[in-house]
């Protein structure tokens, strides 16, 4: 299977499997290439509905300029726990970034989630983040302000009365259930309209159609959120657990 970075032709391939309709794995296999390598390829140059085959390479150009090799990008990025691939850590991390960004994340705070989220401890201070993606301070705190508000990360202090800021298992749950919350409140809105466009109007139906489909959205969310979280949902093993 050959490594290295793709090639110009590779990509333009990858392009028209893309228009062709083909799945990731499938693409791979035509180039002897990992399907993970695909997908990072595609997520991180717009998609499947916006890859560029020549705006892709020329980007991967630009990022290999801009990248130092010798120089790692913080204390908290070398060495390497468990042994892991440093460049690989990197380039998964980038792809988690691309991904929540396409989803509807801004830049900054997709960073520092995908951040968040990669680190074993789950927890990292502002001063680590800023050390890690080498940022300012700034970006960091606005960051955390609106993942926070999307009820994404938390705040705890640490022994040395340090503000960690951390992401736990219940991270998806938390997101889902603040979406469903946002939804019942578009739902609310929109049947408000009803009372005040008069009711039988064409606009009035238009709004309480789409508060009966919002309301169906936002309970069908709550109650999967709830079930999955029953099924799926593991605390890490104590001592006391593993010894009995």
């Amino acid at each position: 299977m050959p490594g290295g970075r793709l090639t110009q032709q590779e990509r333009q391939r990858i392009a028209l499997g893309l228009a062709d309709g083909l799945a990731y794995a499938e693409i791979a296999r035509g180039l002897d290439r990992p399907t993970s390598t695909i997908t990072r390829e595609v997520m991180r140059n717009g998609g499947p509905a916006a890859y560029r085959a020549d705006l892709a390479h020329r980007a991967t150009e630009q990022r290999a300029r801009r990248r130092r090799p010798s120089a790692p990008r913080g204390p908290g990025t070398s060495p390497q726990a468990h042994g892991r691939d440093a460049e690989a850590v990197r380039e998964y991390e980038e792809t988690f970034t691309t991904v929540l960004v396409q989803s509807g994340t801004p830049k900054m705070m997709a960073q520092v989630l995908a951040c968040l989220i990669t680190s074993d401890t789950g927890s990292l201070t502002a001063s680590e983040l800023v050390q890690r993606l080498q940022v300012s301070p700034a970006s960091i705190s606005k960051a955390i302000t609106f993942l926070e508000s999307q009820d994404l990360i938390r705040r705890e202090r640490d022994e040395r009365r340090r503000e960690r800021y951390v992401v736990d298992n219940d991270v998806w749950y938390q997101s889902m259930m603040a979406s469903a919350r946002g939804t019942a409140q578009l739902a609310e809105t929109a049947r408000q309209g009803v009372g005040v466009l008069g009711s039988d109007t064409p606009a009035a139906n238009r709004l309480e159609n789409i508060a009966r489909f919002l309301d169906f959205v936002s309970e069908s969310i709550t109650r999967a959120a709830d079930q999955a979280r029953d099924v799926l949902h593991t605390k890490p093993e104590t001592p006391s657990d593993s010894t009995a």
